[in-house]
This record gives structure tokens, sequence and C-alpha cells, in this order.
């Protein structure tokens, strides 16, 4: 059986697997290029949570197997792909005639990075070996000298040696290093933000820049830092008194923060018999299919009501999915509306808005009566009716 299908009919004994008993029951049981054992670890690792990627990337470095290095490769990609960019897998081993790159990530811009995974920077480093990966695809028109730069990823923090090494050669403004670890932590980070501002930030941090000026690594740090604090109904919040009067309410009510957005994911998973991973805070996906899920949630407001926010680029994103859903979660994961992103669409235009300098957003809120809940539209429209969207137990 797969590991696809292993893990979609027992999940939970394949993740308690280490990863090298994994790779022995994939396929043949060795990593080769282009062979099933490369093709089912690949697939299986395109449907893993973060965390569960992040320890796989972790027991390749500390308990060093047979294969463990190229098992890393594969899982540096992946994180590539988590982390927004179009990613080409490279060769296992070299060929000759052929570049030996690790991985080709292309960003949104077109702007291309030559992967190079090393577990460890013990021995010295052909840095030719690697600048000629990058020449042969430049002749080949697969890479644009300016617009294309090496990433290396290190198994260790401790580089000094590797650094002084590229710091002395003509390409130092060409190569950059960042260890597997504060990679994976990028990962991370990216899945707790939303903004796509933000994130264009953290994909064009691994391109190679002269910091004399560290303004725009600083904007990253405050920018990310604020939106993790921010949670999903503060915008609603914010501009609760206009919109008061339309719902009944004579004082804006208090926030208190609420976070179950996995707990709804989880939900999902089994009503559509899929797994999905988490692409930002409030954004998953089904690999397989392509399905998105925009998970919204909220606390019990007054009057059995509930507040979510709706943003353009939330828009944007569900639209470039082959079928998409606006998930809202209403004080709990235990009541989960599931909608369309044609319904939500059709009727964003006969709700409220906020506009701000920064950003606008539409509302979507929801009111209990009389055993049937309501998107509250505004007066003059009549409101949505909404239980047939109602996830049942």
């Amino acid at each position: 059986m797969a590991l696809v299908d292993l893990w979609n009919s027992s999940k939970t004994e394949l993740a308690n697997k280490h990863l090298k008993q994994i790779i022995a029951i994939a396929g043949d049981g060795k990593l080769l290029d282009g062979n099933d054992a490369s093709k089912e670890l690949r697939a299986l690792f395109r449907l893993v949570p973060s965390e569960k990627l992040s320890s796989y990337g972790h027991e390749c470095l500390d308990n060093s197997f047979d294969s463990s290095g190229l098992a890393l490769q594969d899982i540096i990609n992946e994180v590539g792909r988590r982390l927004g960019y179009l990613v080409e897998d490279g060769l296992y081993r070299g060929k000759k005639g052929v570049s030996g790159h690790d991985g080709l990530w292309t960003l949104k811009n077109g702007r291309k990075i030559l992967i190079e995974v090393k577990t460890t920077d013990a021995y010295a480093i052909d840095l030719n070996v690697i600048l000629e990966y990058r020449k042969k695809l430049i002749k080949e028109n697969q890479l644009v000298q300016d617009d294309s730069s090496i990433l290396m990823v290190v198994g260790r923090k401790n580089t000094g040696a590797l650094e002084a090494q590229i710091r002395g050669s003509r390409y130092a403004w060409d190569i950059r290093i960042i260890s597997v670890d504060a990679l994976l932590r990028l990962m991370r980070l990216k899945e707790t933000l939303d903004d796509p501002n933000t994130l264009s930030k953290i994909s064009e941090i691994l391109v190679p820049k002269e910091y004399t000026r560290v303004d725009e690594i600083i904007d990253l740090v405050f920018t990310a830092a604020e939106e993790i604090a921010k949670p999903d109904e503060e915008d609603l919040d914010d501009d609760a008194g206009q919109m008061n009067g339309d719902l009944g309410y004579k004082e804006k009510p208090k926030f208190t923060p609420v976070s179950f957005h996995d707990k709804c994911a989880l939900r999902i998973e089994s009503a559509f018999s899929v797994s999905l991973i988490r692409e930002t805070r409030s954004l998953y996906k089904d690999p397989q299919g392509g399905t998105r899920f925009q998970i919204a949630i909220s606390k019990s407001h007054k009057n059995a009501s509930y507040w979510f926010a709706f943003h353009p680029y939330q828009k944007k994103l569900l639209e470039e999915a082959p079928e998409a859903y606006v998930a809202l979660g209403c004080g709990s994961e235990n009541k989960i509306f599931l909608i369309p992103l044609q319904v939500i669409a059709e009727h964003l235009d006969k709700t409220w808005t906020t506009e701000l300098e920064d950003r606008m957003y539409w509302h979507v809120r929801i009111k209990e009566s009389n055993d049937e809940c309501y998107w509250m539209l505004r007066k003059g429209v009549q409101n949505l009716p909404l239980t047939q969207f109602l996830m049942q137990p």
C-alpha cells in the first residue's frame, strides 16, 4: 500500500513511525531518482502537517541514517512549497552533463533560487561545483544571471567557516546561507500570518540583499509580530459601534480572543475525507485535490450573534482553487457554517464594508433567531438563511 493510502487510512499509526521506518516501507525501501520510493515519500510530505515535517527534518539531522540526506533534501523542497515558492525537485545524485542542484524555487515575481542542502559543514565545500550548476542552468535558459541566486541550507548553526569561504569569493552577492532550523521556523511563522504583504516579505528575505540599512528587516519583524497578536475578530470589533444600531446593540461588546482554527480543520478533514495542510493562519488546503478552505472564527456575542471579516486577498486566494469554501466557526468547532465561495461572492455587495487607509474588508455577521441562522445583510436586503450550510455532527 502506498504511503499516501496508509496516511489516509491509518494516520496515527504512520505518524508514530520514525522517518527511517517510513522510507523502509516506501516502494522498494531505497530512495533513488525517479523511483517509486521517492515519489511516495514526496507525496507523503505534501500531506503531513508542518509540525510533523519539522520533526522529520530534525530526525534527519539528529539521528543520521542511510538516505537521511536525501530525505532532508525532499523535506527542504516541501518547506519551499509551503513558503509559497513554485518548487522543482532536484536530483539526489549528480549525473554527467546534468545540473546536480537539490532544488529550484521560483518566486511569484519570477526570480529563481537554486537550492543546495548540506547536512554538515564539517568539510570544506567546493563552491565552484555549486556555481557551475547555476552557470549550466543559465546556459540552458532556465535561469537569468541577474534574476537568480543560490541558497545553501545547512544542518548546523555554526557555519562560520562556510560564511568566511563565501565572503572571500567573488560570488558573495549571489549566495546566502540559512540553517535547516531557521527555515523550518520561517515556515511555521508563515502559518501564523494572513496579510499578503507580510507573506511576500518572508519569501523575499531569502534573496541576497545588501543590508547596510536594515529597515526592511525591522519592518518584517514588526509587521509579523503585530499580525500574530491581532486576532480574527479585531477588525470587526474596532468599528462595532457604528454597526451596533443596525444589529440592535447599544454598547460596543468587550472583545475576548478565541482560537480554534485547527479544531475546525479536523472536522472538515473528517467530513471531506481529506488531509489538510495549513497555508496561512486561516487558509487550509487539500494538497491532493486543491480545494481550499478559509476558516474564520468568532466567539459568541450578545443576542446570539457572531462577527467575521472577509478580505479581498482571501477572496483572491480562494478563487485560485478549483473548489473553495468559507468555513465560519461560531463559538467553537461544534458549529461550523461551510459556505461555497460562490455563495459568499454573490452577497458581498449586499453586506457592510469597512474601508481604512491600508485595507478594506466585508462584514459577515451571523445571528440566530427562531431556530434559524442568518447572514445579516444591509437594511432593505433580505437576510440570507444559513442553516443549509451548517455542518452536521
